[in-house]
């Protein structure tokens, strides 16, 4: 398997919620739409057939990766982290080298990432470039837009 998967205790509270409703309201009314659809007869042409067939295999694949990574969580609370460096969990303020401008992001789950709301994840370039520095450190990124220097102003657990 993948090994620990870490996260907030609000993404995994996410992940949950959205099992709940799959096992609960998605998976009960596509099987519901499959019988509906087999009783109209001939399947070999029946597109209501197919898109619930269809939609089920995706419902399917979802709980299953869910509880995958649920099996798999390693839930952190940053705000019972300490560190010099930015680890997983940190939100960090940052210098925009180039434009003289503050940004800040945490540093999440794959499943929690949400840019606009300054949520990364652990995985993205960002983050990885950011891991292991302290402030007042600078950070180069390659992005499809060129070069960006970054500088480390502030991290804290929150």
């Amino acid at each position: 398997m993948m090994g620990k998967q870490p996260m907030t205790q609000l993404g995994k509270e996410q992940l949950t919620t959205e099992l709940k409703h799959l096992k609960s309201i998605e998976r009960p009314a596509v099987i519901k739409a499959i019988e509906e659809a087999r009783g109209h007869g001939d399947l070999s042409e029946n597109a209501d057939y197919d898109a619930a067939k269809e939609k089920q295999g995706f419902i399917e694949s979802r709980i299953s990766e869910i509880e995958g990574k649920l099996a798999e969580a390693e839930v952190v609370d940053p705000a019972k982290l300490s560190s010099e460096t930015i680890i997983f969990g940190a939100t960090v303020t940052l210098l925009d080298c180039d434009s003289d401008e503050e940004v800040f992001y945490q540093i999440v789950g794959e499943d929690e990432a949400d840019v606009k709301k300054s949520k990364i994840s652990v995985f993205s370039p960002l983050a990885r470039a950011l891991i292991g520095k302290k402030s007042d450190d600078v950070i180069e990124l390659k992005t499809p837009k060129g070069e960006k220097e970054y500088e480390v102003l502030k991290i804290e657990f929150k």
